[in-house]
């Protein structure tokens, strides 16, 4: 029960961040505008942390996984 919670909340946080690029379109003031994007960045961090919390640390494993793209792997030729 507690992980469909925490992917719920992770979608939603993803769903704010993405928000964020449309926000400046609404026609607010710079100002509302600075606010609703900070609002929404805060909101979204928590949520994501919470549903980082709920889901477990083998979902923290799969995402630096996935985000460490640019690491090389070893290779067994010594040679090199």
């Amino acid at each position: 029960m507690i992980k469909p919670i925490g992917y719920t909340l992770l979608t939603i946080s993803c769903i704010l961040f993405g928000l964020i690029l449309v926000v400046p379109w609404f026609g607010f003031t710079k100002g509302t505008i600075a606010g609703l994007i900070t609002g929404l960045l805060v909101v979204g961090e928590i949520l994501f942390y919470l549903s980082i919390f709920l889901i477990g640390k083998n979902f923290i494993v799969k995402i630096k996984n996935r985000l460490i793209f640019w690491k090389t792997k070893p290779t067994n030729n010594p040679t090199e």
